[in-house]
This record gives structure tokens, sequence and C-alpha cells, in this order.
């Protein structure tokens, strides 16, 4: 007797990278989960022929996937409470936090668990390869799964936490309390003092303290980089995401930091 398995691909797409991962929800495992860090920042179009590299000089991806997703990851988005938002005015909402041309396609995620409707630019070049090649499927921005990932996450507790998700050349910043986004902002940075400063500039606009609140890591960071390093002169409590998931990492495909792949894993 033949038994149907059942396979999701999800893709993350970076001006500075590709993750990919495989989730066989069949035995609950993962089967693949790569990153692909490129040694320089390049435009959709160079983007568009590694990721076309990639999906056909690897035979795991040429079989049958029940669901695709494709992670736009990029500082080109905006969040705006539900009550507010009119489709009408996503130019509007976009434009004064991010630098959008006239003919910029622009979409929108919802996110349920914080009331909010996230406004964003995807790489349309992307989406239009990954429909002609496995037909089919969907796409988010990457600060929608993080934020839903991590509100319901953390633990509902009255101290703020701050939760950090590091990428090569910008971090996704997020302020947790009581249950509730405080803060989200993506800020681009081009040395670990522009890191620090960053970091440190919302501890003084939310009036935190470096001593008693905690900062949580994941993304591309550990505890032997630099940006880990200066951190940790300035703030106490400084530490890597853990968390449990529903399925298992086998040995094969299992990085030493879980942390680093934070984003691709939560987005099943």
């Amino acid at each position: 007797m033949k038994i149907n398995v059942i396979k999701e691909l999800s893709i993350q797409i970076n001006l500075n990278g590709l993750s990919f991962c495989i989730l066989n929800k069949t035995n609950h495992t993962i089967e693949f989960l790569k990153s692909i860090a490129f040694e320089q920042k390049l435009n959709p179009v160079e983007v568009l022929n590694r990721l076309k590299t990639e999906l056909s000089s690897n035979t795991v991806f040429s079989q049958d996937f029940n669901a695709v997703l494709v992670i736009h990851q990029n500082e080109l988005a905006t969040l705006v409470p539900e009550q507010l938002y009119d489709a009408a005015h996503k130019v509007d909402y976009l434009k004064f936090n991010s630098k959008i041309l006239g003919n910029d396609f622009i979409t929108e995620d919802e996110i349920p668990v914080n009331k909010s409707v996230n406004v964003y630019v995807p790489y349309v070049n992307i989406n239009n390869y990954i429909f002609d090649t496995f037909g089919e499927f969907v796409y988010k921005h990457s600060s929608s799964i993080l934020i839903d990932s991590l509100l319901q996450h953390t633990e509902t507790k009255e101290a703020p936490i701050i939760h950090i998700h590091v990428n090569k050349s910008t971090i996704e910043l997020l302020v947790i309390k009581n249950g509730k986004l405080q803060l989200f902002n993506v800020f681009e940075y081009h040395s670990k003092e522009d890191f620090t400063y960053y970091v440190l500039f919302v501890f003084e606009q939310l009036n935190l303290d470096v001593e008693t609140t905690a900062v949580e890591l994941s993304g591309q960071i550990d505890n032997d980089d630099e940006l880990f390093k200066i951190l940790y002169m300035y703030v106490r409590h400084v530490s890597f995401i853990e968390k449990k998931y529903s399925f298992d990492i086998t040995a094969e495909t299992a990085p030493s930091h879980l942390h680093q792949h934070y984003l691709i894993l939560n987005s099943f």
C-alpha cells in the first residue's frame, strides 16, 4: 500500500542570500535545510539567476510539493493597525518609511495575532519564476512570520523583551511587553558600531534598562561574532532564542545553532 507523503517547501529570498527548507509533514521531519550567503549584496535580477541555478542543480527540488512558500526579506515594509488600514492607500503607508518606485507592486499580509496589516514590496520577478516552476504558491514578508511567531512564542510577561533578528546588513528589531508588540523596525547597519547604536537607541527611546531588559537573538549571529561581543559590552542579559518545534530535525540537516534558521523554520 502506497502512502501519500506530504511535503512543503519554504524559500527565503534576501538580496544577501538564499535559504531553503523542506518539511516532510507525514513523518514530521525537516528533510532539507540550507542557506547560501552571497559575497556581496545583489540586485533582484542577480538573485533570480542564483535561485535558478540552485533549484536546477539540486535534485531535491525536483520532487512534488504539496505547498510552496516564498519569504521576501527586505526593508520595504511597514505595519498598519487593522482598524486604520485602507487598501486604497498602500502606497501612502509605505512611502513614508521606504524608498519605493512608481512601478513597484505593493501587497500586504494580515497578522491576526497583532491585529495589523503588513504592507510591503515583494520581488515580483522571483514570484513569477516560482509560479512557472512550481505552480500555485504562497508568499509572505519575513517580518510577518517573525512577528507572528514571536508573539505566539514569547511568554506573556510584564517585563519587556527585545528580540533582534540579525541579517547580513540589516536587523529586524521587536520589543514585546505583556504579550503585545510595542515596537517593530528594520535598521540597516554597515559596522558593529552601527548595530550597537540602533539597539541602544531603542533602549533609550523606550526608557529601557540595559541592566535588566533581556535581549534575545536570532539569525546570522553567534557568540563569537563581533556583533555579539560588542552588544554584550553594553547589555547585561543577551541570549539566543530557543524553541521546541513540533517536527524533528535530523542529524543530516541539523545545523549546530538552530537560532540561525529561526525565520524559515517558523514558516511552516
